[in-house]
C-alpha cells in the first residue's frame, strides 16, 4: 500500500512536471501519467505522479492532509 499526496501540476517539461503540494513546489516524474496537462491534479508517491485525479477529490484530500498535519485527525483514525 502507498499513500498518495495530491498536487496541482503547474508546468510540464519533458518527462517531469513542476507541481504545487500544499504551497510547496517541487519537480516530479510523470512517466506513469504521460497524458497529464497543466492545471491537472495528480497523486504523488516517491517523487512520481502516479495517477490523475479530479479537482474535487484532490481538494478533499488536501483538506484531510492539512487536518492530519495539524493534529486534527477527524474521521481518518
Amino acid at each position: 500500500m502507498c499513500i498518495g499526496v495530491p498536487a496541482k501540476v503547474i508546468q510540464i517539461r519533458d518527462e517531469s512536471a513542476l507541481v504545487d503540494v500544499m504551497g510547496s513546489r517541487m519537480h516530479v516524474g510523470i512517466l506513469f501519467v504521460p497524458e497529464v496537462k497543466e492545471d491537472d491534479y495528480v497523486l504523488l508517491h516517491a517523487g512520481q505522479a502516479m495517477t490523475i485525479v479530479d479537482e474535487e477529490y484532490a481538494k478533499e484530500s488536501i483538506e484531510e492532509w492539512r487536518n492530519v498535519l495539524d493534529g486534527n485527525h477527524g474521521h481518518l483514525f
